[in-house]
């Protein structure tokens, strides 16, 4: 065997294709009973593929740590992403916020060709092989792959029913290699909530401004059972992780002068001038749970309402995970540095991302540049 892959999901799955596409004799092992299964589950909120705006600011999502990821995306970005999926006949359309999706709206059809694809290369594909860190445990007994090049692709530690346990990380540290703690990325607040919240769990949280630090977001997010879930709390779930406090404004395209004169105008109950002003009952059911008791100049804490939180959600909730294989163990190949031939990509090494195609082109471009990387490696 030329090559061995370790995971099939996207960073797996497209390293695969570039030693397939380069003339290696490949075999992917995946844990799973059938391969891509987080990839196939965020298909089902539409498969936010690639976001299509200025490379700059592609760049910049992945903030501090993010290591080489952002070179790497530069070379295999939105515009390179979308001709790979239109090349597996799937076409595309580009959301209001630059968010680019497959017109079917679902991660399936895009999977099932790309097996295809990879089946033409002669890519072998076996399920429920759990690597042990020298081999793998598969139905039919212990196994280990004589290969001359390996690219580990076993994704980060969140979602373990779908494949992404992080058991990994502990076989590379007991062998030297720096592996940085996981910790949840993008992951919900949890909040003791109040009785009198419970009918609104569920209820969306629209136009607000989310806090941390120097930094506002505007997105939207749920009350949950829990506490807040959402693409607006995922924003901001790094800055939270990291000690900042969180904080919401309620009325961000008022002033805090304008927001006292308006409920100063207002006539009848509180909660009839809260109306008045335009707070929906979501945001006014917040702004008690969160105030109570409520000052008389309530101007101040519209702008900004401190969120009282426990922390952040369990790391197997978090969309994605931080931390996972150092940078210091790679080389610009994605090579393990005291291994020659073995390379590594995807959710597993030490980067994070925002929700909003970034995760998933981050994944794909490194599963990319380590495939290349391997081909070379073999000499193809």
């Amino acid at each position: 065997m030329d090559a061995l892959v370790v995971g099939a999901g996207p960073a797996g799955l497209v390293a695969a294709e570039e030693l397939g596409r380069a003339g290696a004799r490949v075999l992917v092992a995946e844990r799973m009973p059938s391969p891509a299964r987080k990839f196939l589950m965020a298909g089902k909120s539409g498969l936010n593929l690639t976001k299509d705006e200025d490379p700059a600011l592609i760049a910049a999502a992945y903030g501090a740590g993010a290591g080489p990821v952002p070179r790497i995306v530069g070379a295999f970005g939105p515009a390179e992403i979308r001709a790979w999926a239109e090349g597996l006949g799937q076409p595309l359309f580009t959301g209001s916020t630059g968010r680019v999706f497959p017109v079917a709206m679902k991660a399936s059809p895009l999977l099932r060709a790309w097996l295809t694809r990879l089946d033409g290369f002669g890519v072998q594909l076996r399920t429920r092989w759990h690597w042990t860190g020298d081999g793998f445990d598969t139905p039919e007994g212990p196994v280990r792959v004589d290969a001359r090049a390996t690219v580990l692709a076993m994704g980060g530690a969140s979602w373990r029913r779908l494949g992404s346990d992080g058991a990994w990380a502990v076989h590379l540290a007991a062998t030297g290699l720096p592996v940085a703690l996981f910790q949840p990325a993008n992951a919900g607040l949890s909040v003791a909530w109040s009785n009198h919240m419970s009918p609104l769990f569920g209820a969306p949280v629209k136009n607000v401004a989310l806090l941390t630090g120097d930094v506002e977001a505007r997105g939207e997010f749920v009350i949950a059972r829990t506490g807040l879930e959402g693409g607006g709390i995922y924003a901001v779930s790094r800055a939270v992780r990291e000690g900042a406090p969180l904080a919401l404004d309620l009325k961000p395209d008022l002033t805090e002068a304008e927001i006292r004169a308006r409920l100063a105008r207002a006539k009848g109950s509180l909660g009839n001038r809260l109306r008045k002003l335009g707070l929906d009952p979501a945001q006014r059911a917040l702004l008690m749970e969160f105030a109570r008791p409520l000052p008389d100049d309530l101007a101040p804490l519209i702008k900004r309402l401190p969120v009282p939180h426990e922390g952040l959600r369990p790391l197997d909730e978090a969309i994605s995970t931080a931390g996972g294989l150092m940078w210091d163990a790679l080389d610009v190949d994605l090579m393990l540095k005291d291994r020659p031939g073995t390379f590594a990509c995807g959710e597993m090494l030490d980067w994070e991302a925002p929700t909003g195609g970034y995760l998933l082109t981050a994944c794909l471009a490194t599963g990319r540049h380590a495939g290349q990387a391997a081909a070379r490696f073999l000499g193809l």
